[in-house]
């Protein structure tokens, strides 16, 4: 693909504090991107600040903001090549993380591509080792045919940094409207259609969060729930469970090791996000 057109879609909701960060790397690139910021109806600025920075605004108002639907107006909105998925608490290592992110969609090696995700200076253990866990130091591009290795995680994505082909989005129907997990939900149709999807470990993006056990627990609901709706495009024969509980051996070797008093608040984490996340997939579905 030569010369693609690209654009960069980041929502936001009282953002102005993480703007700059967000949008600079993207602003300095060479590949010149355009840059959309849509925005649910800010209280502080928001949206006059990133005009100033030099982005586009689209506003929508905060009760109609859907974490697929918005994200499929934005993208419509814009119509480019390639479209580049962001969080507003998400910062790129460097102007230069664009080109490397988006290189296997020119090349046409993958039809989605995301960044590796690291913690924010700062971030606590837990956090730190969700990022390690799910964002290794070593790229590679899964497929379908990949299923018993990767099990649940072939269809992992997250569109805090996330590239796609914009005419492969279309081929599935784009971004559904969905409480959470767009980006996994659109892989997973992409990959039944026989798409490739390419993880960029150099590609290198700051983000992270510290939430209580109230919202791990209703993170965890809303992703059961919504993923209990295409469970028929996530099915893995019982993988994902092996991986759940690789990630919880992995987390307790390492806090035995580095931080033995962690380990209560750590299985209490662990559980709330299994409850939740069981609650959430045998909830009827709205």
């Amino acid at each position: 693909m030569l010369n693609p057109s690209i654009g960069v879609i980041v929502p936001t909701l009282c953002a102005r504090r993480h703007l700059h960060f967000c949008l600079a790397p993207f602003i300095k690139s060479p590949l010149r991107p355009r840059i959309l910021v849509i925005d649910s109806s800010s209280q502080d600025d928001t949206a006059e600040y990133a005009k100033e920075l030099g982005a586009d605004v689209l506003i929508v108002p905060a009760k109609e903001f859907n974490h697929g639907s918005t994200r499929e107006l934005a993208r419509r909105h814009l119509k480019t090549d390639i479209v580049v998925m962001v969080t507003q608490d998400c910062y790129l290592e460097n102007s230069r993380v664009l080109e490397i992110l988006v290189a296997p969609l020119i090349e046409m090696k993958s039809s989605v591509a995301y960044a590796r995700q690291r913690p924010h200076i700062g971030a606590g253990v837990l956090e730190s080792f969700l990022r390690d866990f799910n964002y290794p130091a070593e790229s590679h591009i899964r497929s379908l045919a990949d299923l018993k290795q990767y099990g649940s995680y072939s269809f992992f994505c997250s569109n805090s940094c996330a590239a796609y082909l914009n005419k492969a989005l279309d081929e599935i129907g784009g971004f559904e409207h969905v409480l959470l997990g767009e980006d996994t939900v659109a892989v997973a149709k992409l990959l039944h259609k026989g798409h490739s999807i390419a993880y960029v470990a150099e590609a290198v993006a700051r983000h992270s969060h510290t939430y209580t056990l109230r919202e791990e627990f209703k993170r965890a609901y809303d992703t059961g729930k919504a993923r209990r709706g295409y469970h028929h495009l996530l099915a893995t024969g019982g993988l994902d469970t092996v991986r759940g509980k690789a990630y919880a051996l992995a987390l307790t070797k390492k806090l035995f090791r580095e931080c033995p008093q962690l380990l209560p608040y750590a299985a209490l984490q662990t559980t709330v996000k299994w409850l939740g996340y069981k609650l959430g997939w045998n909830a009827e579905n709205s």
